[in-house]
């Protein structure tokens, strides 16, 4: 029985991740946390308190729980997506105006990307590799017709 060679954690990290919108859960999930962290910040920072102070906790914190949801329950990204456009936008009212823009413009772009994944897809080929694709099937089919 020949061994195989077992994967190493790179691998089977890369595999994990390419099985999930990845990059739009983690954008979702460090939006969150930069909002919380600014809610910690200085007096002389913080322009907007927001609600009552708990929605200014609770939002952020949803983010970061949708992203999160996002990368380990990736069959529900829509709704979580959804969700955290919503929230995301919320924030501009209830924490620092989005976490001064900055967890607020992550939180959207990782929602949009989490919303647009779509999984078992073919990979796409370079501009490059199908001209060359090309040439070699017009080659092919010149060669032949002389």
């Amino acid at each position: 029985m020949a061994d195989r060679p077992r994967p190493g954690p790179r691998r089977a990290f890369r595999a994990w991740r390419s099985r999930r919108p990845f990059w739009g859960g983690l954008l979702l999930a460090l939006a969150g946390g930069e909002i919380l962290l600014t809610e910690k910040a200085s007096l002389k920072v913080v322009m907007h308190i927001g609600m009552q102070g708990l929605a200014g906790y609770l939002l952020p914190g949803l983010m970061a729980l949708l992203g999160l949801l996002i990368l380990f329950n990736p069959a529900q990204r829509l709704f979580y997506s959804i969700l955290g456009v919503l929230v995301s936008l919320g924030t501009w009212v209830t924490s620092n105006l989005g976490g001064f823009f900055i967890g607020l413009l992550l939180g959207v772009i990782g929602s949009c990307l989490a919303f647009g994944w779509l999984p078992d897809q073919e990979p796409r080929t370079s501009r490059r590799k199908r001209r060359r694709q090309a040439r070699a099937l017009a080659e092919e089919g010149g060669t032949t017709a002389a």
